[in-house]
């Protein structure tokens, strides 16, 4: 009976922990990214928010043609990239990140629950390996491509903006922004 007490009390501590990683670090949202509503530009840039207002809570997160995409002030610049992790399997988002890292001189953000590297310039997932012909190998930060779709960030006037992604180019970030599109909730798949 102890035992089935104790396994009881697991299963909830582990549920528990997970709803806390699920839910992650509340963010700044504007109030249209929960419409879906945003103002849309003559020249087709869509505007996120004041740019104090980003400056001062570091990160918003907003909907750009019906994607989730976070912006990021880090070290006096501006970064837009799709939030959901290229390698999503649960339903986490980058802007839960409570962490950003530099890796070789690059702001790179840490996805919470893969803990992969992505840089916030280019969107290139991040390793660490080793090359086997070495004669005493010892670890590199390799790069794994562009993974995550980023966005350009204009600053115009004290207004921040977010260009609509061009989609001729895929990035394995596409796939589950696409599933999430308007709020959706990704489908089980036979």
């Amino acid at each position: 009976m102890l035992d089935l007490i104790v396994l009881s009390l697991h299963f909830l501590l582990c549920f528990l922990i997970f709803l806390a990683i699920w839910r992650g670090h509340e963010d700044v949202d504007l109030p249209s990214s929960s419409t879906g509503t945003v103002e849309v530009e003559p020249d087709g840039l869509i505007l996120i928010g004041k740019e104090e207002d980003i400056k001062k809570s570091r990160r918003i997160t907003a909907k750009v043609n019906g994607r989730e995409v976070v912006v990021f002030y880090h070290e006096g610049k501006f970064h837009a990239l799709d939030s959901r992790c290229y390698r999503k399997i649960f339903p986490h988002m980058i802007s839960m990140l409570q962490q950003l890292s530099d890796i070789n001189g690059q702001a790179c953000i840490v996805c919470p629950w893969h803990k992969y590297k992505i840089t916030l310039e280019t969107g290139e997932g991040l390793y660490e390996g080793i090359n086997p012909l070495e004669p005493s190998p010892t670890p590199q930060w390799q790069s794994k491509g562009v993974k995550q779709r980023i966005h350009k960030v204009t600053v115009d006037n004290g207004n921040v903006y977010v260009s609509p992604p061009d989609l001729s180019v895929s990035f394995d970030s596409d796939y589950f922004a696409e599933k999430y599109k308007n709020g959706g909730d990704l489908s089980m798949e036979k």
